[in-house]
Parts: C-alpha cells; sequence; structure tokens
C-alpha cells in the first residue's frame, strides 16, 4: 500500500531518495531541457505537432533512467502530479547547483 503524502513539500524527500543514481538524474534533467528546446521550437515555428513529442522526451528518458539505472519504479505512477512537479523542482535544484549533476 502506497503512503499518501499531504503536501507536495511532504512528498519531495521520497521524490529526491527514488533519484539517488547520478545517470538516472542526468537522464531526468536531459529530458526537461529538450521539452523546454521543443516548447520554444514549437512558438518560433508554430508548428503544434511537434507537442506530440512532448510525453515520449519527459517520461522516456525518464522511464530509462528508472528502469535501467535506478532499478526502481517511476514515482509517476503513484504520483503522477506530485511527480510532475518534482522532476521540475529537482531540475531547478540541479540547475541552481543544489543537487549534483
Amino acid at each position: 500500500m502506497s503512503q499518501k503524502y499531504p503536501s507536495f513539500a511532504a512528498f519531495y524527500p521520497y521524490y529526491l531518495s527514488e533519484h539517488q543514481n547520478p545517470t538516472c538524474r542526468r537522464l531526468h534533467f536531459v529530458g526537461s531541457s529538450l521539452i523546454i528546446v521543443l516548447c520554444l521550437a514549437v512558438l518560433v515555428t508554430q508548428n503544434w505537432l511537434w507537442l506530440v513529442a512532448l510525453p515520449f522526451l519527459g517520461y522516456g528518458f525518464a522511464w530509462i533512467g528508472h528502469f535501467f539505472f535506478e532499478h526502481n519504479k517511476p514515482a509517476t505512477f503513484t504520483y503522477p502530479f506530485y511527480s510532475f512537479l518534482g522532476d521540475w523542482v529537482m531540475f531547478k535544484d540541479i540547475l541552481i547547483g543544489r543537487i549534483r549533476f
């Protein structure tokens, strides 16, 4: 049975514990970076069909990291909203040096 988290602040330490492998974190970071690049490209080109690639970039890189390097089940399956927020907070924490890349 999965634990219920009353807030994102309570969830985030668990989220980080599921991302201890550096390669997994790097794959998350690459996927999130590519999402930003793709969104900018869509805005510039107005080619909205490219948005179809968003879940493949975001989840594809992250899930490869979990299945092949972290060897755990992505939090997305149990906590989809908090996991989505966790991806972006971890991205920011890597950018500012709070978490090792």
